[in-house]
């Protein structure tokens, strides 16, 4: 797609709205249903949730980490235990200065991920280095990845266990496929948060 094309804005507009309406409806949403299982899951578990992204995908992390803590449910106790690895600049900057900033995801995982655990890549090419040694790690531990991708998928679409592939060669496309599948979870978690007990209330 060529930006310079578009003699204003509203072209532009329109031909984005019908390209990203043209993906959401020819889409196959079977591995997006597998993921929303396997969150409801962990909810009742207690396992944990992982994001990671770089750059939009990284922001896109923190927002959804956000979501499935606390907007999920809207009560206190009962949220999903999740977090984003991109969320600390301290421990991202220590990380990357001292190990490299391939490592900066998979080093994080080795500490605090469990067998069990969930892991969730947002990644618009699938070749980021830190991605696919966080993907790597994830299958060390024993946990199970998921990967939302855009343009060809890139290597972490056959490293992820269950990849959910937007083929489209467009990063912010991409990247707005991976906020409106984490919606479409959460609004799915909210509808069933009544299968939920919230843990009681500590007492003195």
């Amino acid at each position: 797609m060529n930006a310079h094309a578009f003699t204003t804005p509203t072209g532009l507009f329109t031909d984005y709205s019908k390209r990203l309406s043209a993906l959401l409806q020819g889409f196959d949403w079977s591995p997006v249903e597998r993921l929303a299982h396997e969150f409801h899951d962990c909810w009742l578990t207690g396992r944990q949730v992982f994001f990671m992204g770089n750059g939009g995908s990284g922001g896109n992390a923190n927002h959804l980490a956000n979501d499935f803590l606390y907007a999920v449910s809207k009560l206190a106790g009962s949220g999903l235990r999740v977090q984003s690895l991109a969320a600390n600049p301290s421990v991202l900057t220590c990380l990357a200065n001292d190990e490299g900033y391939d490592q900066v995801f998979s080093l994080q995982l080795a500490v605090q991920a469990r067998r069990g655990d969930v892991l969730v890549a947002l990644s618009g090419s699938g070749n980021s280095a830190n991605i696919l040694r966080g993907l790597d790690e994830a299958r060390r531990i024993g946990m199970t990845s998921y990967a939302l991708l855009g343009y060809n998928g890139g290597k972490a679409k056959d490293l992820a266990d269950v990849s959910i592939h937007f083929p489209i060669q467009d990063m912010q496309i991409s990247e707005d496929a991976q906020m409106i599948v984490g919606h479409m979870i959460m609004q799915w978690l909210y509808s069933r948060r009544g299968d939920i007990v919230a843990p009681p209330a500590a007492t003195n």
